[in-house]
């Protein structure tokens, strides 16, 4: 994972049409890497996808409510094409104008009975047919009026009135558009995947930096003195040492002189292949002290035979102390295995031996001269960065009878 976010080698070469890359540097000079999520100012993911989908409802709803708009308008300007209301406003109620002619017109009559004969003069000022038309106007013009103040008060409350259920039916779509998309089955799958994704990636640059902090930290100090080599510049085997001393059992005393091989312990693995894994183990592993502790020539506490995985399981639940440990001869690679109590149960790692030095199965790993050192090592070092698996308790033998007596025979 560090090499995929790495910083490159110093003398990287420029490309034919000069371009070249640059890696931005922190404050602690190491590539700069900015994870989604982790600073306190970002947003949760939730919260972004919430605020994607109320501003797409947003704009849908705005563009229906603008459709809707345009449709009512052409609905009311062919309104008016078809009937216009000016047409009645122009000329006024020809039956009313007959009533009122009708009465001027007597009224005339009872008023030539009664009065003397007018004059040329009078003829000339007053004429029943041009006072008729004054009040004709008059009347047209009143009726006008007040047809056009009704049409325009009409007009306000029918628009009024659309603009209010425009309003709730924008409302109650985009109720329902927000609705039906946290409801869509594909939409909470794509978001569950989302988050997944995200959340991998997240911890797996998170892995890396802690990682490489580890290892850079590690090489740095050594660790009193213990031979660190990386995979990449292993130096040549060493010769090996002369063969130690017959082990000191941690209680001599209670222990035949030539004790018999442990018969209870299950084995999985045919006779032929238990001859091949104990061979091994005398001839490439007691010279380099396998098993051993460090500064003595003791076996180590949490040094075990061959034992399987299910019985490797028990001795560690039988403790029932997060942070016990064993490492055990396998029973079926020429290697390790070391067997951990975590609060989640019981873990296993591959220690792989094949060369004159020990370390995890794995990319990068940082390699042992003896087991003991392994031990010592990953007592202040987690295994991994996100178990964080410290080895604190050594898990001893239970039995009279050690399950490593066939080793050392």
């Amino acid at each position: 994972m560090w090499r995929a976010i790495g910083p490159p080698s110093p003398g990287a070469p420029s490309t034919e049409n000069g371009k070249s890359v640059h890696w931005k540097l922190g404050a602690d000079k190491e590539v700069w890497v900015w994870v989604m999520g982790e600073h306190h100012l970002d947003k949760p993911y939730d919260v972004l996808c919430n605020e994607i989908i109320a501003e797409r409802a947003r704009l849908k709803e705005e563009q229906q409510a603008e459709e809707l708009r345009k449709s009512h308008t052409e609905e009311f300007t062919n309104s008016l094409k078809t009937k216009s209301p000016y047409q009645d406003l122009q000329t006024p109620d020809n039956q009313q104008t007959k009533n009122i002619c009708k009465k001027l017109a007597e009224k005339e009559d009872l008023g030539q009975e009664s009065s003397p004969a007018p004059t040329l003069e009078e003829d000339k000022i007053q004429s029943p047919s041009s006072s008729s038309r004054n009040i004709q106007q008059m009347l047209a013009d009143s009726i006008n009026r007040m047809k056009a103040y009704g049409f325009h008060q009409k007009k306000e409350s029918m628009k009024k009135k659309q603009d209010e259920e425009i309003n709730e039916i924008d409302e109650e779509r985009t109720k329902q558009i927000c609705k039906s998309w946290k409801e869509d089955s594909e939409w909470q799958a794509s978001l569950r995947k989302s988050k997944a994704a995200d959340e991998k990636r997240r911890s797996l640059a998170k892995q890396a930096r802690e990682d490489y902090k580890r290892l850079s930290l590690g090489a740095q100090k050594g660790r009193g003195g213990e031979r660190l080599q990386s995979p990449l510049h292993a130096p040549q085997k060493p010769k090996r040492p002369p063969l130690p001393p017959k082990p000191q059992f941690l209680n001599p005393g209670a222990y035949p002189p030539k004790p018999l091989r442990n018969q209870g312990v299950a084995r999985m693995v045919s006779s032929s292949a238990q001859e091949d894994i104990i061979r091994w183990f005398k001839e490439e592993q007691l010279p380099l002290r396998a098993g051993y502790q460090k500064t003595s020539d003791t076996i180590a506490p949490w040094f075990h035979g061959i034992l399987t995985l299910k019985n490797a399981n028990e001795l560690l639940l039988s403790t029932g102390v997060p942070g016990s440990f064993l490492i055990r001869v396998s029973e079926r690679i020429k290697g390790y295995a070391l067997s951990y109590l975590s609060e989640d149960g019981c873990k296993h790692f591959l220690i792989d031996a094949s060369a004159d030095s020990y370390s995890f199965l794995g990319v990068d790993q940082l390699q042992h001269a003896t087991l003991a050192d392994l031990v010592e090592y990953h007592k202040e070092e987690p295994i991994t960065s996100l178990g964080k698996e410290l080895l604190l308790y050594p898990c001893g033998q239970q039995n009279q009878l050690p399950d490593y007596l066939e080793l050392f025979e």
